[in-house]
Order: C-alpha cells, then structure tokens, then sequence
C-alpha cells in the first residue's frame, strides 16, 4: 500500500533524515527532552512499603517498543531514593548498559503501565519536554536505533557496551508540530499493530509445526510404523507399550565408550580450529553460527586427545544447554566442554535412529529426572546407563528414520517460509517507521491520522527548539 506524501520538501542537511517537510523543524535529540536521570538498583526486597517494581533491560520488548512487565523484577527503594525516579505512563526508557555485537545498546521504549516503579542502573528515565509526544519519540528512536545513530557513542569496556547519552542526544531530529507528532504516533500505532498481529500468526505457525516435527518423531520411535504391529508392556513407566519385537534396556547397553571432553579450558584464538559448543548443538544439528569459537591446533590436538570426532558421531550435550543432540557433519573441528560423543554399536543402533530417539518428548522427559543443578541442569556421564532406550531391528531404524527425514523436511520448509514472511513483515515494520518519523508520510488526511486521541501530548514546542 502506497501513502500520501507532503506536498514540499527541503534538505535537512542530516543524512539519516534526508529531505524532510518545509515546516518540520530539525534539532538535536537533546531538544526533545528535560531530563535523563539514570535509575536506581535498590536492595533487595523486603516484603514492606518500600517494595516497588524494578524495570531492567530484559523487561524491554525491542520489537514493540514498550516495557512488558509480566513478572516484575522488586527491589526494596526508599521514598528518597524514588525522587526523580519513580516512572510514570508516558516514560521513555533508554538502555544505558548491555547490548552485544548484533544488537547494539541504546534501545529506548516507552513505559505505559499504571504501576509505579523505578528502573535499574543500567537504564535511563527521559522525561520529555512539553510540546513533546512521547509514544511519537518511541518511534523516533527505534528509527535513529534502525540506522545505528547510536554507535558513534558506545563505550566497549570488557565486552559491555555502554552508552554516552550526551554525545547521542547530540544526533539530529526532525520535530513535527504537537499535533502532527500525536497523529504520526497514532498512524503508527495502527499499522505496526496490524504487521505485529501477522507477526504473531507466523509465530503461532511456526509453534504449530514444531509441536507437529516432535510429534512425527515421538511416534515414530517409541510405536515404529506398522499400525498392526503386535505390541507389549515395556516395563517403563513412561514408555507405556511398545513394538513386541523391539529391544529395551538401558542406553550404554546400545552405545561403544563414551568420550568426554571435560577438562581444562582452552586457550581461544581469532582464527584457527572450529571449537564446537553446547551452544552450537540444538534441533538435531550443528549451527555453526550460534557460536563463533576457535582454538590453536596444538589447543584442539589436547581436547582430542580422547577421541578424533568422525562423520556420525552422536554428540550429546551434558549441560547449559542440556540434553541437546547433533551428528557430526565434519571432522575438521575440536569438541569442548559439557560435550560427550559415543557411537551405536553398529550391531544394534543406528546413529541416525538414537539421534532421534534422545530428541523424542518421551526421552528429554526422562533426561530432566536424572539432571541435577538449581541454576542449569545437567547429568553425569555415569548416569546415562539409566536412560531407557528402544532398539528395533536395523532395517525398521532404517525405514523409520527415512520416514522421519521426509516428514520432518516437509514441516521444515514451511517453518523456513514463515520465518521468511517474519523477516519480511519487520523489515516493513523498520520502514515504515522510518518514512513516517522522517516526514515521507503525510498522515494528516489519513482515516484516524490528525484527530487521533493521545493522552500524553501537550501543546507547545521547547524554546530550545530551532534549525
């Protein structure tokens, strides 16, 4: 859908911005403001008066630029340590501290719940200046976020970024009138709700055909494919009844030696050896780009001491993240800690069929009862004997892992079109912030546009408002 633009425009002289309405006003960011007071962090909370929600990063919903409060992080903060902290709706919240290589800090969204609350240190309350809409400048930031205006202030100490707020609000704006800031937000809020709404259908999507991948897979390991087939109690309680013919026991009864990796960590270089994670194990593969590691050659000689990974070796992660399997695809790669690998005995397991069977729901229920750990879970190598496992004959793992591979890839290529179409929806959600903040939309006639109600706009422009 095309939009009406405004009838004349002239160059801002900011590049970001480019051409913008002859009556829109281009300032610094700073313009836009009164305050920008950092939060507190309190103490711990203590069950009395003093008690109040704490906002942190992590409450930061990037893609709607809102704070999502679902479980509140409470701090203890005393009625003098809220002055100028407490947030009111209507708040914008700048992140200060944290962000990473992809997603740098600087995110700014608005706070519009009821409750008071203060926020942490690492982020900022802006209290904006009257004439100045704030569910407008949300989407001013996420714009001047979009383009990266905030990496010319980011301080990198010790792998955390941090940001100088004063050299960011130095970045250039362009300033609608009240009126056409409160119409601006309203039109925005319209439409980013609709591509949000398909967003969140895709999503749902997405949830539908993975429940539907693991489901293929459960089925398929613990009940084979004959639907006639003759079954019998296996004896596990979870198991339930299974195949007459196929084999039970416990998983090192169908597995060769298990190799682990545990021990010293190992000194990491910019380039060298592929050094694979628990992070790189996830969804029966290896994603190589999860987690970028590589070690020195004579750094991957010692891991592998114990064992060379070859083609097919089932990898099993023993903790953080826990019970996840992949084969290997390559050999030029060193393995790291928290990983194990071991092979089927080549008599009675396919490594293809255990890969699935340790996937299936059934078996990572199980994996959760024998793991220990508050904080994250994990299993002790002697322990996997009293994983059950369920062996058919070779050619039903054969034919049931073929099964598997076609319907899995099936569901696959549809979770990838809806990842797609995903991609696609907030790409045009960026866009069209961006044309609407930078003046490339005119809202004014637009159904809903001008006459928009929005509580926080007020009517007068900061006197430190100019060219």
């Amino acid at each position: 859908m095309s939009f009406p633009r405004y009838p004349e425009y002239r160059d801002s002289g900011v590049e970001w911005l480019g051409e913008v309405p002859t009556h829109w006003i281009v300032d610094r960011l700073k313009a836009s403001i009164i305050s920008s007071k950092n939060g507190i962090w309190g103490d711990e909370s203590k069950g009395d008066e003093n008690d109040i929600p704490c906002v942190r990063v992590a409450d930061f919903d990037r893609q709607k630029l809102r704070v999502e409060l679902k479980e509140p992080t409470i701090r203890n903060v005393t009625s003098r340590e809220r002055e100028g902290r407490t947030l009111n709706k209507g708040d914008l919240l700048l992140e200060k501290s944290g962000g990473g290589e992809n997603q740098p800090v600087g995110c700014v969204v608005l706070y519009d719940d009821e409750r008071p609350a203060v926020c942490s240190n690492f982020v900022a309350r802006v209290q904006l200046a009257p004439g100045m809409v704030s569910s407008y400048w949300r989407y001013v930031h996420a714009a001047a976020y979009a383009v990266r205006l905030t990496t010319g202030s980011i301080n990198q100490t010790s792998g955390i970024q941090n940001l100088d707020q004063d050299r960011y609000y130095n970045e250039r704006a362009a300033f609608p009138p009240p009126e056409e800031q409160t119409a601006i937000a309203a039109f925005l809020d319209r439409e980013t709700a609709k591509i949000d709404a398909l967003v969140a259908e895709q999503e749902k999507l997405i949830s539908l055909l993975q429940e539907k991948r693991q489901a293929v897979i459960s089925h398929a390991v613990t009940k084979g494919l004959d639907p006639n087939v003759t079954m019998k109690d296996s004896g596990v309680e979870w198991l339930g009844e299974v195949p007459g013919h196929w084999v039970v026991g416990g998983l090192t009864r169908f597995i060769g030696p298990v190799v682990d990796y545990r021990g010293r960590t190992p000194t990491k270089v910019d380039e060298g050896i592929f050094l694979v994670t628990a992070r790189n194990i996830r969804d029966g593969r290896i994603d190589y780009e999860a987690s970028e590691e590589f070690v020195d050659p004579d750094s991957a000689a010692s891991l592998l001491a114990r064992g060379k990974p070859e083609i097919d070796d089932l990898l099993f992660t023993m903790e953080a993240p826990f019970g996840q399997v992949a084969l290997i695809d390559r050999t030029d790669i060193a393995l790291a800690q928290r990983v194990v690998k071991f092979r089927g005995v080549p008599t009675l397991m396919r490594n293809s069929y255990l890969l699935y069977w340790l996937m299936s729901t059934g078996c990572q229920s199980r994996l959760e009862t024998l793991a220990t750990g508050s904080t994250a879970l994990g299993i002790k190598a002697s322990k996997l004997g009293m994983i059950e496992c369920l062996a058919p004959p070779l050619d039903e793992q054969d034919s049931i892992v073929a099964l598997i591979k076609h319907e899995t890839a099936k569901l696959d290529t549809l979770k990838t079109q809806a990842q797609s179409a995903i991609t696609l929806l907030q790409e045009r959600r960026t866009a069209l912030i961006s044309a609407a903040v930078t003046g490339q939309i005119d809202v004014r006639g637009l159904p809903g546009g001008a006459n928009a109600p929005d509580s926080i706009a007020v009517t007068a422009y900061p006197e430190s408002a100019g060219g």
